[in-house]
């Protein structure tokens, strides 16, 4: 359970309406998630966080089914079980199968795994790797 009051779509001002209105029509979908109808009793915490996630989201130099799987690891990591499955069911309508998403699921365990042991032992990083390789 929320603990917060989430607004339904009857019940939302014309302002949140509006932001409900392009998020299914963004998503090609019928309905509002939980998530921005906790949001929405901010309305401008809704559309701020909306538009950063419209823009994020979207096809760019990356196509939007790897930024989905992206954000299932790091929503994973966070212990974020709401956006764990609501990415998830994301990434699976754009095409990820089972295979997929247990290889997601073995970088994020692995990624997890060295990046506490290279934490733990203070490893200096190489002079190759700095700056991105870049020098």
């Amino acid at each position: 359970m929320s603990i917060t009051t989430l607004v339904e779509y009857h019940d939302a001002t014309d302002e949140v309406k509006t932001i409900y209105d392009d998020i299914m029509a963004t998503r090609g979908s019928d309905w509002v998630n939980n998530f921005w109808k906790a949001l929405a009793s901010q309305p401008e915490l809704l559309r701020r966080t909306w538009q950063g996630v419209k823009s994020v989201m979207s096809d760019g130099a990356l196509d939007s089914l790897t930024k989905e799987m992206i954000y299932i690891a790091v929503s994973a990591t966070n212990s974020c079980d709401y956006c764990t499955n609501s990415h998830t069911a994301a990434a699976r309508s754009k095409g990820m199968t089972d295979d997929m998403f247990a290889e997601v699921m073995a970088v994020v365990g692995m990624a997890n795994q060295t990046n506490s042991l290279a934490n733990g032992f203070q490893v200096e990083v190489d002079e190759q790797f700095k700056n991105g390789g870049r020098g």
